[in-house]
C-alpha cells in the first residue's frame, strides 16, 4: 500500500501542496489531473521516491516494487531492443547462468556418492524451482509479446537502441516496466509517444493488470477507458473522485453546486439570526432568545466554498484569406531515405488532395510517414514526385518538436516579440495574456517553462499571421485538458484548411471529416471521424479473420466487399474511376447476398428474429429498473447534506456502478437492435 500523509511542497514561496494526504490501494486505477505547473509530475516522482517532500512522509509497504515513467528524458544505447527490454529479468537471468554453471559442473565431476555432489543436485533443483516460479521459460515470448504489442516489428528487436528516438526509447522503458510486473506502475504522459495502435494494446494491458496504476495524461479517453479514480490537483489542494474522468468532471460540478446552494441556505440563516439579535438586543423581554440565538450562531459550523482554479487559455485563430478550391494536391509522391541496399521507402506513389474548408486527421503507426509527408507538403522537405500547392493559400506550421526549438535563452516575451510584425506588434501583451502568460511570467527563460507552457507559447506564435491552411503535427503534447479543449473549439470555429497528426482520439472526435491512415508506404482514406475510422477498422479485422473460414467464404467475402465499398484507398497508382469489367464483378458480388432466401433458410431467420426480439424485451425491462434505481440515487445525491454523510464513498461507488451496468445494457441493447435489423426479415 502506498500512504501518502501531510504532504507539503513549496517552489518560490508558493505552495504547488499544502498538507494533502491521500491513500492508493494495490489495486487501485488512478488519474492524476490538473492543470500545467499544477504540480502532477513533481507527486509522481515523490511517489516513487525520486524526489523528497519539504514536510510529510509518504509510506510503502515492506517489499513494494514501484515501476515509473517519466515525460521525456531516457536514453539507452549499446544493446539491442531484444536485449534492452530482457534486462528486466534480471533475477530470472542471473538464475539462469547460475543454472548452466551448476550443470556444467556436474558434468564434470565424478564423485557421484559424495555428499558434495549431492548438495550440488539440491541446489540445481532449488534453482530450477526458483526459475519456474519467476517463469524464466517464458522471458523470450513476453518480452516479444510486449515489444510488439508497444508498436515495433521482429525486426526491429535486432537494432540497436541507439538507432531509435526519444520516442521509441521511451516505449523500450515502458516494456521493461511492463515485463517487471511492479505491484504499482507510475506513468508520465504514456499516451505522447504512442500511435492509435499501439495505445490500444496498452489500454487492454493495463486494464487487466493485477496491479495498480497511477498515470497523468491528457488523454481524456485513455484516462476513461482505464482509471476508476480520480486525484484532482488545484490551488494547492487534492480532491479525490471515485471515478473516472468524464465522470469526475460532472462530479466536480455537482459538488459545487451543492456546497453552493447549502452555503447560501446558511448564509441566509446566519442573516436572519443576526437580524433577529440587532433588532431585539435590547429588549429586555428578548433577552433570553437573543442570548440564545448568539450561541446558536457560535456553535454554526460555517460551510466554506471550495476554490477554483478558474484560469483558462482563451483564443481563437485569425479569419483565413480565401483560397482557391484545392489547397494541396499530391501526385505519385516517394520518400526515401538512405542509399542502394541500406535504403528506406516511407511514401510508395502516394496520391493525396485536400480542398478548401476541409478538415483531415492523419493516423497511423510511428514512423509510417506521417510527420515526413506533412514537411513535404510545407515543402520542408523534398520527395520525388509533385506537390502543388493551390492559389493564394497560406500556411501555418506546427509541429511536433517545435516547442522544444524554442531559443532556451529568451524569455517569453522575446520570443513573440521577434515573430510579431505590422499590427501585432501592438497587441503581443494580450496575446499572451490569453494564453496564460502574464506580468512576471512574459519575463520568464523558455528553458525554465514546462512542457505544456512551451506548447502554448509555440502555438501563440502560429496566430501572429492569418493563415487559411494550418498543418498541426501532435499538437495536444503536454497541453491540459482545457487547453485541449479551447484549441479544439478554436479548430473547430476556424474556416481554413486543417491537417492535424494525432494520435488523440478524444481531441479528433468530431473535429475531422476525413481520416488519412498510412500504412506500409500508402495512404487509405476513410470519410468521418476517428470513432468511425475505428469502427470500420475493427470490421475490417473482424471480416478479415472470417475470410478464413472457408465453410462460410462466398457471404463473408461479398460482406467485405460491402464494407470496401465505403472507403476510397489512395494508393499509386489512383484510379477513382473502376474500369467497367470491375464495375461489373463489384456489381454481382454485393448483391451475391440477396438471392432468395430458400424456405428453410427463412424459417431459420425467422426464429432467430424471435430470439432477438425476446432479448431486445428483457434488456429494456433490465435497463428501466436500473434507470429508476439511478434516478432515485441521483435524487438522493442532490440533498445538501449527501456530501458530508459517513458513508460518502460506499454510495458513490454504488452509484458508479449502477451507471456503469445501465451504459453496458445500453450498448447490449444497440448491438441486439443491430443484430436484428441485419436479420431483415
Amino acid at each position: 500500500m502506498l500512504t501518502v500523509s501531510s504532504l507539503s511542497i513549496q517552489f518560490g514561496g508558493t505552495f504547488l501542496f499544502d498538507d494533502v494526504s491521500f491513500m492508493i490501494q494495490p489495486r487501485d486505477r488512478v488519474g492524476l489531473v490538473g492543470k500545467n505547473g499544477a504540480g502532477k509530475s513533481t507527486l509522481m516522482k515523490i511517489l516513487a521516491g525520486l524526489q523528497e517532500p519539504e514536510e510529510g512522509k509518504v509510506h510503502r509497504s515492506n517489499g513494494l516494487t514501484i515501476g515509473y515513467l517519466p515525460q521525456d528524458g531516457i536514453t539507452q544505447a549499446g544493446r539491442t531492443v531484444y536485449d534492452e527490454a530482457i534486462t528486466a529479468f534480471a533475477e530470472a537471468l542471473a538464475l539462469e547462468e547460475r543454472i548452466h554453471a551448476l550443470a556444467d559442473e556436474l558434468t564434470r565431476r565424478t564423485d557421484s556418492d559424495s555428499e558434495a555432489y549431492t548438495k550440488l543436485i539440491h541446489e540445481l533443483s532449488d534453482a530450477n524451482d526458483h526459475f519456474a516460479r519467476l517463469d524464466g521459460f517464458q522471458t523470450r515470448g513476453q518480452v516479444e509479446r510486449i515489444l510488439i504489442g508497444l508498436g515495433f516489428t521482429q525486426q526491429d528487436l535486432e537494432r540497436l537502441t541507439d538507432e531509435f528516438s526519444g520516442g521509441w526509447q521511451m516505449r523500450i522503458e515502458l516494456a521493461k516496466i511492463l515485463l517487471r510486473k511492479p505491484d504499482y506502475i507510475l506513468l508520465d504522459e504514456p499516451t505522447n509517444h504512442l500511435d492509435i495502435e499501439s495505445l490500444t494494446w496498452l489500454e487492454d494491458f493495463l486494464q487487466n493488470y493485477d496491479g495498480a496504476v497511477v498515470m497523468i495524461s491528457h488523454d481524456r479517453a485513455f484516462l476513461d477507458a482505464i482509471t476508476r479514480r480520480t486525484l484532482e490537483i488545484s490551488l494547492a489542494e487534492i480532491h479525490d473522485y471515485p471515478a473516472s474522468y468524464s465522470r469526475y468532471v460532472e462530479m466536480r460540478q455537482e459538488r459545487r453546486e451543492q456546497q453552493m446552494a447549502a452555503y447560501k441556505n446558511q448564509q441566509k440563516q446566519i442573516a436572519d439570526t443576526e437580524k433577529f439579535i440587532e433588532r431585539f438586543r435590547y429588549k429586555a423581554t428578548k433577552a433570553v432568545q437573543v442570548q440564545s440565538r448568539i450561541k446558536q450562531l457560535d456553535k454554526v459550523e460555517r460551510i466554506e466554498i471550495d476554490e477554483e482554479d478558474t484560469a483558462s487559455v482563451h483564443f481563437r485563430f485569425p479569419e483565413a484569406p480565401r483560397s482557391g478550391r484545392v489547397v494541396f494536391e499530391a501526385e505519385n509522391v516517394v520518400k526515401k531515405y538512405g542509399e542502394n541496399e541500406e535504403e528506406k521507402t516511407i511514401l510508395r506513389g502516394v496520391n493525396f488532395a485536400i480542398e478548401r474548408g476541409e478538415k483531415v486527421a492523419f493516423v497511423g503507426k510511428n514512423g509510417e510517414g506521417k510527420s515526413t509527408f506533412s514537411k513535404i507538403l510545407m515543402g520542408k522537405e523534398s520527395a520525388e514526385g509533385q506537390v502543388i500547392i493551390g492559389h493564394n493559400v497560406s500556411i501555418g506550421y506546427y509541429a511536433q518538436h517545435q516547442a522544444e526549438m524554442l531559443d532556451p535563452n529568451a524569455t517569453v516575451l522575446d520570443i513573440i516579440d521577434r515573430a510579431a510584425t505590422g499590427e501585432m506588434r501592438t497587441k503581443i501583451r494580450d496575446l499572451l495574456g490569453a494564453f496564460l502568460f502574464s506580468g512576471e511570467a512574459v519575463e520568464k527563460k523558455v528553458k525554465v517553462l514546462s512542457g505544456g507552457e512551451k506548447s502554448r507559447l509555440a502555438l501563440a506564435k502560429l496566430l501572429l499571421e492569418p493563415v487559411n491552411a494550418l498543418i498541426l503535427d501532435e499538437p495536444t503534447n503536454h497541453l491540459d485538458m482545457r487547453s485541449k479543449d479551447v484549441l479544439k473549439k478554436a479548430l473547430l470555429d476556424y474556416n481554413g484548411s486543417v491537417i492535424v497528426v494525432s494520435h488523440d482520439r478524444d481531441f479528433l472526435q468530431g473535429l475531422t471529416n476525413k481520416v488519412v491512415e498510412f500504412r506500409g508506404g500508402y495512404l487509405k482514406e476513410y470519410d468521418g471521424d476517428i470513432y468511425e475510422f475505428l469502427r470500420l477498422k475493427n470490421l475490417d479485422s473482424l471480416k478479415e479473420l472470417e475470410a478464413k473460414d472457408e465453410g462460410k467464404g462466398t457471404e463473408r467475402n461479398a460482406q467485405k466487399d460491402k464494407g470496401k465499398a465505403e472507403e476510397r484507398i489512395v494508393e499509386n497508382p489512383v484510379n477513382t474511376t473502376l474500369p467497367s469489367e470491375q464495375l461489373n464483378t463489384q456489381h454481382s458480388t454485393l448483391n451475391t447476398s440477396s438471392a432468395p432466401l430458400d424456405r428453410e433458410e427463412k424459417k431459420r431467420l425467422q426464429r432467430e428474429q424471435r430470439r432477438v426480439e425476446r432479448q431486445i424485451e428483457e434488456c429494456e425491462k433490465q435497463i428501466a429498473t436500473l434507470e429508476g434505481e439511478v434516478a432515485t440515487m441521483d435524487k438522493a445525491m442532490n440533498a445538501p447534506d449527501f456530501y458530508t454523510a459517513p458513508n460518502l464513498k460506499e454510495t458513490l461507488a454504488k452509484h458508479e456502478a449502477k451507471r456503469k451496468e445501465l451504459e453496458v445494457k445500453m450498448e447490449e441493447w444497440s448491438a441486439l437492435q443491430e443484430e436484428l435489423a441485419g436479420l431483415g426479415v
